[in-house]
């Protein structure tokens, strides 16, 4: 099979390496998956890099990179139905603590981590549902019904923002983004309510206002370390805060009074370590909105294998209008 891989960490153009690995057999209870297109997202190049905190050296001697992708199950181990053979299907977790990701033609992994794909469902659709998928559809559902509330999502024009705000209009909330000031189309598209500038100095007050001068219930935060002053103003008494990300601030201060005298539920996000339960539930409604024409997930560009070094520098580049592709087929 054809991959791509690394075996120390750097920039992409110095460390990713094209080459040819064996096409591994299914063992008990996995699945042979020929794959049609990979997902490249933050965490994957935060992994090459060697950006992650304590991390000095990779985990395995080469490493495939990518957990998302989709593909067709071409080959069967002892305890998966044979009938599985020739179905569609899309990949989570496919690098999470393993040498081989979906940056190659085939992967081999758990039969439950390639899920049954609805064949209305296009292949470069299903590689978004595994991290920027399952991510904004926990966060926006992970506490209770979401209906008639008031949901804050904190950069709403990014891949998984914008598939939280459509989850959550589909869900029935009313929905407040903020973005950068070039972003906000992008939001209202997906369907925002309210879009609003967070580089607003009165941020605080304008997301109040917009929410008719009550605070907010649930708050889906990308950069919980930037925004936590601005989250606990605004989050209503016994409200969540439900952060997956904090890139650019990974050591956050804050300021415990205003989190403790509301009792805010801080849920941090790892979309890896989803329990098997949450999970299977953020898969059904995931297909549930999917099959009901909710939410689009859109696609900003789509490499060959051979240019996955530009896929990963387009990733670092940042302000896409949607996910990064690998076309695994040409």
């Amino acid at each position: 099979m054809q991959a791509m891989s690394y075996t120390r960490f750097g920039p992409a153009a110095d460390v990713l390496k094209k080459v040819t690995l064996h096409t591994p057999t299914p063992q008990s209870g996995e699945v042979l998956v020929e794959l049609a297109v990979s997902g490249v997202n933050p965490s994957d190049v935060k992994a090459r890099s060697g950006s992650r905190p304590g991390i000095t050296k990779p985990a395995f001697a080469q490493i495939v990179p990518h957990s998302d992708g989709a593909g067709i199950v071409v080959a069967v181990g002892d305890g998966v139905p044979r009938e599985r053979i020739g179905s569609r299907v899309w990949i989570w977790n496919g690098q999470w603590q393993r040498a081989l990701g979906t940056a190659s033609t085939h992967i081999c992994l758990p039969s439950e981590q390639a899920v049954t794909l609805p064949d209305n469902i296009s292949f470069n659709t299903g590689a978004n549902l595994g991290i920027p998928g399952l991510t904004a559809c926990h966060a926006v559902f992970g506490g209770d019904a979401i209906d008639g509330q008031t949901l804050l999502i904190q950069g709403g024009a990014g891949t998984v923002g914008l598939l939280a705000v459509q989850l959550a209009k589909w869900g029935g909330a009313h929905v407040i983004a903020t973005t950068s000031n070039n972003r906000m189309r992008a939001a209202q598209t997906a369907g925002a309510d309210v879009v609003l500038d967070y580089q607003a100095e009165d941020l605080s007050e304008q997301i109040i206002d917009a929410n008719g001068g009550k605070l907010i219930n649930r708050i889906i935060e990308v950069e919980f370390g930037l925004n936590v002053k601005v989250d606990s103003e605004v989050v209503e008494p016994n409200g969540t805060i439900a952060a997956y990300g904090s890139a650019q601030s990974m050591t956050p201060k804050l300021n415990f009074g205003p989190l403790l005298f509301k009792a805010v539920t801080i849920d941090v996000l790892l979309i890896y370590l989803l329990p098997n339960l949450q999970r299977n539930i953020a898969i059904e409604r995931l297909h549930d909105a999917l099959n009901q024409g909710a939410i689009k997930c859109p696609t900003a560009a789509i490499y060959s294998l051979d240019r996955c070094v530009e896929a990963h520098e387009a990733v670092e580049a940042a302000g896409r209008d949607g996910a990064i592709l690998l076309d695994l087929q040409t």
